[in-house]
């Protein structure tokens, strides 16, 4: 400002600068050059309504200009002014494109995406991340070049504040880069994924997302579930950080939840207050399987809201108490987890503090504190102490206890419309929909725990799914997440057929059992003219002494050890069991079944798997469609072959599709676990992989083909024995030369455990 320059003078030159005619700007102008002043030096104030001045010339109309005017002052305070030209340079980029309507989104969310990056390289990092999906996705759709505009651009700006607030740069180029692999082409598919609406982009964010994931966490925490408090229920996942950013999806709940369709937790947890994200899992189920267990629904009607929040208080310290009674070690997870609110920190003529009050109680109650400040507080712990003291109490008594504290600690300020929530949300808890019936049901209230289903018969035994990608050879990339295995003992039916089926091949079996006691191992084989062991040589320590009384250097190699000759090798048998094992062949015997010739052979090879005394494992697998893959268990590596594993294989049924590259990667998850030196997965299938949901026939293919790769990164090694007459047109781009294709079908009792003994010879 010059010296005799007044502040309208400034006003009036920057107005005149600006050189906007837009009316609507003349409202703001003022307080926006006002923030500017206050920010930016005076060149950076020149540059800001610069830019401004290009923004009103560009036919936009006055959006994108009010929102630069506004929001740039608070961005410079981010990253400072210095981050105009590269800001400038985006602009022109959108405006010179057929992304003119981009703008407006840019600038409204550059002032909170500056707040989450705080420094002008990240910003920079932002800014070509975002040119790079522009040039990517505009004009891409049918060979048009350059000729409209990005369709997902406009949404992914418009996330980017809730993408950063949850990615960092590396991550959330990883995000857009997936996006633009698989939906440059589609462009509702790229608004939907760059709008965070679509399954895999939620996905990806996940797993790009720092903390601990809910979906890799699952089987655990169901086992948990089960484990320590006998209760099955799924374990759906919620977003947290997504749907709060878009007006089209509900706001998630803030805290998990039970009803009908399973328990909900959030999607992702990070560590918090020296708690880890998988124990603060645990306590929310938890809590909510203490509900389960002790809590009896109550009738809401007659409670007004401020009850029923101190019924939910009570209640939920209750649940506490009992569960760390039973469980001692979850205390200090609860203790830590719960906040520390201060007592007297709520202003009574500002805010609703009955909530904050509640909280206050709620950490005495969970402490035991008796000592405590406040009169009410301590008389109304000892009363909750009281009433545990004699056994669990009940969710009535908590209740009537609840609505006698409300009644002598009401305040006027309680019906202020402001509510104080700092410091007031137990965010491993629920949210107690459970708790609550109603005589008349609404249009917004529901019988969660009535309307609870019964888990079906035949679905008690699965456990949760486990979640694999998978290979798109289109786009060169996994989709994440994408197929669900589900994995379970296979029923079991009568062990006398399968030794009928070892009666009948007696002669073979004679045969294979001299080949066997070939390669049985030595228990133990002796190693000599070592020059340290277990023992002493005596041959050779007794030379060494009469060397040495010649005269003659000795040979210090006079001990000697032992080693097992043993086979340290671990094997997984794997079926497929897909309908096309129903199919009939011609036989010595007649016709049979491909499934009954896969019995036959598979009981003869475990027979001689078991002659060498090498731990081996049997699973099947179907598929109906990527949602549903059955990897069914037939005998565990350290089950003993005997009438168990019998009856399960004797159960045998064929039926469904072939996704086998979901069941490699299952199989492989055992074998990785295994100590054994040598790994071997064999494959016994008939067909090529296939499924229902599924038109293109090499998609699955490559995927077994990349699942094999995987495979031979872990060190295991993977063969497929193939009974498809046609097997020669794929089976050796999914597993090389590790493949036999066996064209008479029913001489397979006789090759699997030829085959077997020649690779592990």
């Amino acid at each position: 400002m010059l010296r005799n320059e007044t502040p309208a003078d400034r006003l009036a030159a920057c107005r005149a600068r600006l050189d906007c005619r837009l009316p609507q700007v003349d409202g703001v102008f003022a307080d926006c050059l006002r923030d500017a002043l206050d920010v930016l030096t005076p060149a950076g104030v020149d540059a800001y309504l610069d830019c401004a001045r290009f923004l009103g010339r560009i036919g936009r109309g006055a959006e994108p200009v009010l929102a630069f005017l506004e929001e740039w002052p608070a961005v410079a305070r981010s990253v400072g002014e210095q981050a105009l030209p590269a800001v400038l340079a985006t602009l022109q980029s959108f405006h010179k494109s057929p992304n003119g309507k981009a703008i407006a989104p840019f600038l409204q969310s550059l002032a909170a995406v500056s707040r989450r990056l705080a420094a002008g390289e990240p910003l920079q990092h932002y800014l070509d991340l975002t040119l790079r999906l522009l040039e990517q996705t505009s004009g891409s759709i049918h060979g048009i070049h350059k000729s409209f505009a990005s369709p997902g651009l406009p949404d992914f700006l418009v996330q980017a504040p809730t993408l950063l607030a949850n990615l960092s740069i590396a991550g959330l180029k990883n995000w857009v880069d997936y996006g633009v692999r698989n939906y440059a082409a589609h462009p509702e598919r790229q608004r939907a994924y760059f709008g965070l609406q679509s399954a895999d982009s939620r996905a990806v964010f996940r797993r790009e997302r720092h903390g601990t994931l809910l979906v890799d966490h699952e089987r655990q925490l169901d086992l948990y579930l089960r484990a320590l408090w006998g209760e099955q229920a799924l374990l759906v996942p919620y977003a947290v950080g997504i749907e709060a950013a878009s007006p089209a999806s509900p706001m998630p709940p803030a805290q998990p939840y039970d009803d009908a369709g399973g328990i909900r937790l959030p999607d992702v947890l990070d560590d918090e207050r020296g708690v880890s994200g998988i124990d603060r899992y645990r306590a929310a189920l938890a809590h909510i399987a203490g509900h389960r267990r002790w809590s009896t629904p109550l009738f809401a009607d007659n409670c007004s809201p401020m009850q029923r929040l101190a019924i939910e208080t009570f209640e939920d310290s209750r649940i506490d108490t009992l569960v760390v009674r039973r469980y001692p070690g979850m205390q200090h997870i609860f203790r830590a987890l719960h906040p520390r609110p201060l007592a007297g920190a709520c202003d009574p003529q500002r805010f609703s503090c009955l909530r904050h009050r509640l909280a206050v109680l709620s950490r005495a109650l969970l402490d035991g504190e008796q000592e405590h400040s406040d009169a009410d507080v301590r008389d109304f712990v000892a009363r909750f102490r009281q009433a545990l003291a004699g056994g669990d109490a009940s969710s009535q008594a908590m209740a009537d206890l609840a609505l006698a504290y409300v009644a002598r600690t009401r305040r006027q300020g309680d019906q202020l419309p402001e509510v104080y929530f700092i410091d007031t949300l137990v965010d491993y808890r629920d949210d107690n929909r459970h708790l609550w019936r109603f005589h008349e049901l609404s249009d917004d209230e529901e019988m969660f725990a009535e309307n609870r289903p019964a888990a079906a018969s035949a679905e008690i035994d699965r456990l949760p799914p486990r979640h694999y990608p998978e290979w798109d050879h289109h786009s060169q990339s996994y989709r994440p997440d994408w197929v669900s295995l589900y994995e379970s003992l296979h029923p079991a039916g009568d062990a006398a057929l399968i030794d009928r089926l070892l009666d009948k091949h007696a002669a073979l079996a004679r045969r294979l059992k001299r080949l066997l006691d070939i390669l049985k191992p030595q228990e133990r084989v002796r190693l000599r003219f070592q020059e340290e062991g277990s023992e002493l040589d005596l041959d050779v320590a007794v030379r060494s002494l009469i060397d040495c009384r010649c005269g003659v250097t000795p040979d210090p190699r006079i001990n000697m050890s032992h080693r097992s000759n043993g086979r340290n090798l671990a094997v997984l048998l794997l079926l497929d069991l897909s309908q096309s094992l129903a199919d009939r062949v011609r036989s010595g015997d007649g016709e049979q079944t491909v499934l009954e010739l896969s019995q036959e052979a598979v009981s003869l090879l475990a027979w001689s798997i078991d002659q060498l005394g090498d731990p081996f494992a049997i699973a099947g697998f179907h598929s109906d469609t990527r949602h549903d893959v059955r990897y069914l268990h037939l005998k565990g590596s350290s089950e003993p072959w005997g009438d168990a594993v019998k009856r399960r294989l004797a159960a045998m049924q064929a039926g469904y599709s072939t996704r086998i590259g979901a069941a490699l990667r299952h199989a492989a998850h055992y074998l990785a676990a295994s100590r054994a030196e040598k790994k071997l997965l064999l494959v016994l299938t008939d067909g090529q992989p296939s499924d229902v949901d599924v038109s293109d026939d090499r998609l699955l293919i490559e995927d077994a083909r990349k699942a094999v790769g995987e495979l031979d990164r872990q060190g295991i090694f993977s063969y497929c024995i193939s009974l498809d007459a046609r097997a020669d047109e794929y089976v050796g781009h999914i597993f090389g030369h590790r493949h036999s294709v066996i064209d008479r079908i029913e001489r397979l009792p006789q090759r699997l455990p030829e085959l077997f003994m020649a690779l592990t010879r």
